[in-house]
């Protein structure tokens, strides 16, 4: 598959935009973009311009997926949504169908990252371990914390 990088403000109807704008890449991969682009909806606001990047780090059959936002306070976590909540699970869901995933802050804001490898599957979601009730945002003096990296691996209990 070829390299993508898609610039846009992320918006409700920026999200079928998307998937329709990567048709040819694997389901998994798709559903991860738009996942991560929903998050930036939902945890840093309706128009925040994003960049989009589908890249393959390592050979045939591994893509990963970038989604750059320029707010570096707001750092995403996983979520333990009830059972009958309808949104929450936007991270469980990457995480379970990525081989990892990851947040790196740069200069210009954060970059919400996973490695989606084809033919791999889901991992079964009573093994992704949620991590957090929400996001992070920046310390009391308004400076972002001391974490530059986060890699996350799916964990089982």
């Amino acid at each position: 598959m070829r390299d993508v990088e898609l610039h846009m403000p992320a918006t409700p109807k920026a999200v079928p935009e998307l998937r329709h704008r990567l048709y040819g890449y694997d389901y998994d991969v798709r559903l991860c973009a738009t996942e991560l682009l929903t998050n930036v909806i939902e945890h840093v606001g309706d128009g925040t311009p994003v960049r989009v990047r589908l890249v393959a780090p390592d050979g045939p059959g591994r893509t990963r997926v970038e989604v750059t936002d320029p707010d570096p306070r707001r750092m995403p976590a996983l979520l333990s949504a009830a059972e009958t909540a309808e949104c929450g699970r936007g991270l469980v869901l990457v995480a379970a169908l990525a081989e990892r995933w990851g947040v790196e802050r740069g200069p210009g804001g954060k970059t919400v990252w996973c490695e989606v490898v084809r033919g791999r599957g889901a991992a079964d979601f009573g093994e992704v371990v949620p991590r957090a009730h929400r996001h992070q945002d920046v310390e009391p003096d308004g400076e972002p914390g001391g974490l530059q990296r986060v890699e996350v691996d799916s964990v089982a209990e």
